[in-house]
C-alpha cells in the first residue's frame, strides 16, 4: 500500500446504508486471507457527497464502494473513470491514485456472474427484457444485457426525463439497440412476451416502499431478477417463485461485484465461495 504503514481502510457509502452487507463480505475476505485492513459503512446524504469524496483520503480511507443513490453523482465527481464506467456515467468503486479520485463500475460483471450462477444459459432465450428503473444500477444492467444477449429492451420508470436520459446513453453506445420507455401504468402490458424482468430500484427493500407487480402476463419460461438483497427474497421474487418462474436475487450480484474493489484496495483477489454466500444469507435472515 505504498509507503504508508497504515492498514488500509475502505468504505461503502449510500443513503440509506444500514442495510449494506458489504462490510461483512470484505471483512470476511480480510480475515480468511489474513490481511490487515478494515471496511465500514458510512451514511452519506446526497447533499454531503461531494464533501465526503473530496476528504475521504485525509481520513486514511484508500477507497470504497458506492451504492444507491450516489452512483451517477460519484461518477461526475471523479477525475478519472474506467472504460467500463465511462459509457454508463455511473461508478460503484472508488480509489485514490496520484492524488486524484478514480472510479470504476463492476456492477456489469457482477450482474452477469450472478445470473450465470443462478440460471445457466439464461441468455440463450433472452429476446425481450423489461427493466424497472433508470438509475445507476439500471445503466449497468442494460449494459450487461447489451454485451451478452442483444435483446429488445423495455424500460419502465416513473420519471420520463430519467428514462429518456438512459435511452440516450444506450443509443450513444449502440444506435441500433431497440429500447422503449413506458410509465409504470403500462407495466402489465410490457410483461407480455418478456423473457427477463429485472428490478433495478430500491422498491421492495426493507424499510422502502413495496414493489407491487402482477406477474400474470409473464411467460412460463421467464426469469425474474431483483438487485435488492435485503430481504433475501423480495416480494417480487416470492411472487415469481409461486408462479414457478426462475429467479435470481441480489445477493449474487453483491458478492461478485465486490471482488475487483477488494483486490484494488487490499492487494489480493478473493473468491466468492459457498461459505461466504451462506454467511451473508444467514446474516440477512437474522441468524447469528
Amino acid at each position: 500500500m505504498g509507503a504508508s504503514t497504515q492498514a488500509p481502510r475502505a468504505f461503502v457509502i449510500g443513503w440509506p446504508i444500514a442495510h449494506s452487507r458489504s462490510p461483512l463480505i470484505h471483512n470476511y475476505w480480510l480475515n480468511t486471507l489474513g490481511l490487515p485492513g478494515s471496511y465500514e459503512r458510512v451514511a452519506v446524504p446526497p447533499e454531503t457527497l461531494a464533501e465526503f469524496l473530496n476528504n475521504f483520503a485525509r481520513e486514511d480511507f484508500v477507497g470504497g464502494n458506492v451504492t444507491l443513490p450516489h452512483k451517477e453523482a460519484a461518477f461526475a465527481l471523479c477525475a478519472e473513470t474506467s472504460a467500463r464506467a465511462n459509457p454508463l456515467k455511473a461508478v460503484n468503486t472508488l480509489w485514490m491514485e496520484s492524488g486524484k479520485l478514480h472510479g470504476d463500475n463492476t456492477d456489469v460483471a457482477g450482474f452477469l456472474a450472478s445470473l450465470d450462477a443462478d440460471v445457466p444459459a439464461w441468455a440463450e432465450r433472452c429476446e425481450k427484457a423489461v427493466i424497472i428503473g433508470a438509475g445507476g444500477a439500471a445503466r449497468a444492467i442494460v449494459s450487461a444485457l447489451m454485451s451478452r444477449c442483444r435483446c429488445r429492451m423495455t424500460l419502465v420508470n416513473r420519471s420520463p426525463a430519467r428514462g429518456a436520459e438512459l435511452i440516450a446513453l444506450v443509443h450513444a453506445i449502440d444506435p441500433a439497440q431497440v429500447i422503449e420507455l413506458h410509465d409504470f401504468s403500462a407495466l402489465p402490458q410490457c410483461l407480455a412476451g418478456a423473457d427477463l424482468l429485472v428490478n433495478t430500484t430500491s422498491l421492495g427493500m426493507t424499510n422502502q416502499p413495496p414493489l407491487v407487480i402482477d406477474l400474470a402476463l409473464l411467460p412460463a419460461h421467464a426469469l425474474v431478477a431483483d438487485i435488492v438483497y435485503v430481504p433475501l427474497e423480495t416480494e417480487l421474487l416470492a411472487a415469481a417463485r409461486k408462479r414457478g418462474l426462475k429467479t435470481s436475487g441480489g445477493l449474487g450480484m453483491l458478492l461478485h461485484q465486490a471482488v475487483p474493489g477488494f483486490a484494488r484496495w487490499f492487494g489480493a483477489v478473493p473468491d466468492v465461495t459457498p461459505e461466504l454466500r451462506a454467511l451473508v444469507a444467514r446474516n440477512i435472515m437474522g441468524e447469528s
